[in-house]
């Protein structure tokens, strides 16, 4: 079993390129399942369905699961529902935007 709050630290390597925020700290992060032993299956979504980094982040979430100890295939699926709104938000990535 992988540990999910080590792969969630590792997940928070991941910025957003024009937030600079984290994708978990964003919010984007829908959820994680281990369907077999050293398989994680990454839920994730975009602020915005024409997020241009759509396929650089999606790519850069894979890469950073990869490296987790215990996992040793990582696959991440886009989704748009339920869609994405700033109550995702965590509070640190509230402090940071000047929100909270």
């Amino acid at each position: 079993m992988i540990d999910q709050d080590i792969l969630r630290e590792a997940l928070k390597m991941v910025l957003d390129p024009e937030i600079g925020i984290n994708v978990v700290d964003l919010g984007l992060i829908y959820g994680i399942e281990e369907p077999e032993e050293g398989v994680v299956l990454i839920r994730m979504t975009m602020t915005t369905p024409g997020c241009p980094a759509h396929t650089s982040l999606s790519e850069a979430v894979r890469r950073a699961a990869a490296r987790v100890p215990g996992v040793e295939k990582a696959a991440v699926e886009v989704v748009w529902d339920p869609p994405w709104t700033p109550e995702r938000l965590s509070e640190a990535a509230r402090a940071r935007l000047g929100w909270a």
